[in-house]
């Protein structure tokens, strides 16, 4: 029987239209806008001014401390300006823009061979610095800095590495094809993983709707010592770290706690696969691939994009914004954020773009709560959203607090399940972010 997650969980269309596509290297920006905060923590610091020269992957921003990212620069050419620009959530953000000059010419030291280095002799410690120095973080959608990942609390003993190749949110392929595409280095990406990590096992969930990459890296595994791909039963959210750790190894992480509290880490396959390429090749995150996709999209694909590539020239890669477009989206339906802007750069963190017609986003009115309880069983955190809503719009606090509202991963699966239509979620999240500002002036005092 494949496993799965034990609380909660929906079954929403999976529309993977751009399964079957192909990565296609996207055609390189005339210009990039580079942000120097496209990972959670502090902003990188700014290391280049108007008129620097740059190559592709020159550090042009430092992790700004513990937890922040390095930046590097996504095309060769020269710095334009130091701006604040709109990124993909609306907020005015600092970014570098630099204009190419078309040559591509990387920084010495970068193999871009596609020749496969499988053995790894770095020891631990130098793993996890190639890591922070080439800018790794997840690739899943959180954005984490990788390396800090990697050096837990002295006392939480790391047992197992998982990786997370479920990609359950509805369009979304890009991790599909990269595991069918560039498995061995997947595979190479976690075996480093477990070195830096000194932990002996590991394990790649993947849902059973993508069965040819589960045959793919089960075969490639068998020449890796410890890598277990293991198949999963089709829910959504089961690429969320607390849910795909409790379907893998049965562990249920409790509330507050990390996964390192029951001797996971999670990372995701495109991370392994940019684990690779830093500790193998000495590249930094420069490139991403994305899907941009929808239902009425011309040439629904999977794109390797540079980051910093406004999102319009994805768009027109995939033969333009078509007319019945109501709603264009960074990331999946559930848990990606509108776009107010197709001059939004393509992140770190940009799993793909999405082209949402009328008839897929219309709400429809909403009515008095029934006390069904479906937002209850579909919640996979076990929440009472109902409750929680009801917390948020009286502004009781305290009480959403204690019931939990900051263990909410916002995946969207109590509004889905909702038959009276009630924006669950859109409250929620309010609610959680007034009571994470109260936690944190009350922590500060």
């Amino acid at each position: 029987m494949l496993k799965t997650f034990r609380i909660g969980g929906i079954h929403p269309p999976e529309n993977k239209i751009s399964a079957a596509k192909s990565i296609e290297v996207l055609p390189l920006p005339k210009q990039v806008f580079i942000l120097v905060s496209q990972h959670i923590g502090a902003p990188a610091t700014v290391l280049v001014k108007k008129g620097d020269d740059v190559k592709v992957g020159t550090l042009i921003a430092k992790a700004g401390g513990f937890v922040s990212a390095n930046i590097h620069s996504s095309v060769s050419g020269k710095v334009l300006k130091i701006d604040d620009i709109v990124d993909a959530s609306g907020y005015r953000k600092t970014a570098i823009v630099i204009n190419s000059d078309d040559t591509d010419t990387w920084e010495e030291g970068i193999d871009r061979s596609k020749d496969i280095v499988r053995e790894c002799t770095m020891a631990p410690q130098d793993i996890v610095a190639r890591i922070a120095e080439c800018g790794i973080v997840g690739l899943g959608g959180a954005t984490f800095p990788t390396n800090v990942k990697l050096l837990p609390p002295k006392d939480a003993k790391p047992e197992i590495i998982i990786i997370n190749g479920v990609e359950c949110e509805p369009y979304l392929t890009a991790d599909h094809r990269v595991m069918l595409e560039r498995g061995e280095e997947v595979l190479i990406g976690v075996s480093i993983l477990m070195r830096a990590a000194q932990v002996h096992r590991a394990a790649i969930g993947i849902e059973n709707n993508k069965k040819d990459a589960i045959e793919h890296l089960t075969e490639l595994a068998k020449k890796f010592k410890g890598i277990e791909i293991v198949p999963l039963k089709v829910k959504y959210p089961q690429g969320g770290e607390k849910q795909l750790i409790d379907a893998v190894i049965k562990r249920m992480v409790k509330s507050g706690a990390l996964p390192i509290s029951v001797g996971a880490i999670v990372q995701n396959v495109g991370t392994a696969l940019a684990i690779y390429e830093a500790v193998q090749k000495n590249k930094p995150l420069v490139e991403r691939v994305v899907t941009v996709t929808g239902k009425d999209v011309a040439n629904a694909s999977n794109f390797l994009a540079r980051v910093g590539t406004p999102i319009n020239a994805l768009i027109e890669a995939a033969g333009g914004l078509p007319e019945s477009t109501a709603k264009l989206i960074s990331g999946g339906p559930m848990m990606g954020k509108a776009l107010i802007t197709e001059d939004a750069p393509v992140t770190k963190g940009t799993s793909g773009v999405l082209m949402l017609r009328q008839e897929d986003t219309k709400r429809k009115p909403m009515r008095a709560c029934i006390r069904c309880a479906k937002c209850v069983g579909a919640c996979p955190m076990g929440l009472n959203p109902a409750f929680l809503m009801r917390d948020v719009v009286f502004s009781n606090w305290e009480v959403a607090e204690k019931d939990h509202i900051v263990d909410c991963i916002e995946c969207g699966s109590c509004s889905y399940s909702c038959p009276a239509n009630r924006p669950l979620l859109d409250y929620i999240r309010m609610g959680k972010q007034n009571v994470m500002g109260i936690i944190r002036a009350r922590n500060t005092k």
